[in-house]
């Protein structure tokens, strides 16, 4: 008898293996070691796959229904979901001294978002070695604040929980507030905000700013990221202080200095962080609708972060403009972008569009009574795995549970993984005469 091998892709491939982990998860958090109280078998899923997803968003209290066995199971997810699951089978394969494959190196390729397969394997060693450093010196600042306040044992424990959680963008906390206790405190606000604009930055700019050393010698890709972090995260800090200065469920009962330093937090966790320290329930309609915006545009690439990633947005929006003013070659840092950027950042944006539409789509009928822009938020928030609510989580129903857990996977995995995944690409082998089409 003959078994057929199934050949998978390298898309297919790293599909399978991130179900199969989170599958794994599922069944650890429904050990009575993990949980204070019973869960349901759909409860432990969500929660898997919002760690591996590094999303954050949560139908059940982490810190209060899981046992710090069931935190560590989370904990561990989310490191092996925003690292990569890929780059810590490279790492094993490296330790035990085996030689790493062309194959291998393609799988790397595609789960670190990567150009090419040159260069993927010391990409990984300086994944590792920055990773472990940062998280290591978040921990220490958190400790600052949360050892003298809880002791050293639940302190350390709490810093690198959430040292971990904010590095890979996770959002994941262990408090029900979030970060709302914490909204005046300088240290926690910067020390978390750092740790996930590091993480959200992507790694290759961070190995890029590594070697450079100066910002003339970094990469296109590298420029445009540090520069668009810094124009977005800026402009966001503005827009949030001045839309939500006099609410007094937000901004409003806080000193000027603790709404400049709120309005910070909130402008930059957005980009598929997850923390709060204000309530996104009691926030204004503007404010509610400009995070969507935010959630959606996400992190870089080759980050711990979701969205459709914010060179994506700022290669449309540099099409437009190149568009508008009738020039055929777009152009930014005396370089021209290949067409080729252009046609997937539009494939990306539309495909990401879609996704989100059909899951709106069907909340909207699930999810009855619900506010339309609850639910949009929710959806956005899934998709661009950040982790953020509207107080809303806990109450979506089943189907709307199912939702949730499919756009949070399609989010991390991108929609052109996804679709790459389903797909078989062929050669095409007839061409056919040009003509033109009316469009706007």
């Amino acid at each position: 008898m003959k078994y057929r091998v199934i050949q998978l892709s390298p898309p297919q491939l790293l599909v399978a293996v991130f179900a199969f982990f989170i599958m794994v998860g599922m069944v650890l958090l429904k050990l009575p070691i993990s949980t204070t109280e019973p869960i349901t078998w759909l409860e432990a899923l969500f929660t898997t796959t919002s760690a591996m997803t590094v999303t954050g968003l949560a139908v059940v209290d982490t810190g209060s229904v899981y046992t710090v066995f069931g935190q560590i199971v989370v904990m561990c997810l989310i490191q092996l979901g925003g690292l990569g699951i890929m780059s810590f089978a490279v790492l094993i394969v490296m330790m035990l001294g085996k030689k790493i494959g062309f194959k291998e190196r393609l799988l790397l390729q595609q789960s670190l978002n990567q150009t090419s397969v040159g260069g993927v394997i010391m990409l990984v060693r300086y994944l590792f070695t920055f990773s472990l450093l940062v998280e290591g010196i978040g921990m220490v600042f958190l400790a600052t604040q949360w050892v003298p306040r809880y002791g050293w044992e639940q302190g350390l424990y709490y810093s690198l929980f959430h040292s971990v959680s904010a590095f890979n963008n996770a959002g994941f906390g262990l408090w029900s507030d979030s970060m709302m206790q914490f909204v005046g405190n300088p240290v926690i606000n910067f020390t978390l905000s750092f740790l996930f604009i590091i993480g959200g930055v992507g790694f290759t700019v961070l190995v890029d700013a590594w070697k450079s050393r100066a910002f003339r010698k970094l990469s296109l890709h590298s420029k445009i990221m540090i520069l668009g972090t810094l124009m977005i995260n800026v402009a966001a800090t503005l827009i949030i202080f001045i839309l939500e200065y006099n609410n007094p469920g937000t901004l409003g009962h806080l000193s000027l200095g603790d709404k400049g330093l709120a309005s910070y937090f909130q402008a930059v966790t957005p980009r598929t962080a997850g923390f709060n320290t204000l309530d996104y329930g009691e926030m204004e309609s503007p404010t509610i609708l400009f995070t969507v915006l935010l959630m959606f545009i996400g992190a870089g690439s080759a980050s711990t972060g979701g969205g459709i990633k914010l060179t994506t947005f700022l290669m449309i929006l540099l099409a437009v403009g190149a568009f508008l003013r009738e020039k055929k070659d777009i152009k930014i840092f005396r370089r021209s972008i290949d067409q080729t950027i252009i046609l997937k950042s539009l494939a990306i944006s539309t495909l990401s569009v879609l996704l989100v539409f059909s899951a709106l789509f069907v909340l909207t009928i699930s999810e009855k009574g619900a506010d339309f822009q609850t639910l949009l938020f929710e959806v956005v928030s899934a998709f661009g795995t950040v982790g953020l609510s509207m107080n809303f989580s806990p109450e979506l129903s089943t189907v709307g549970k199912w939702i949730i857990i499919f756009v949070m996977f399609a989010g991390k995995m991108g929609p052109l993984t996804l679709a790459y995944s389903l797909s078989r690409p062929g050669k095409e082998k007839i061409r056919y005469p040009k003509e033109d089409i009316l469009t706007g």
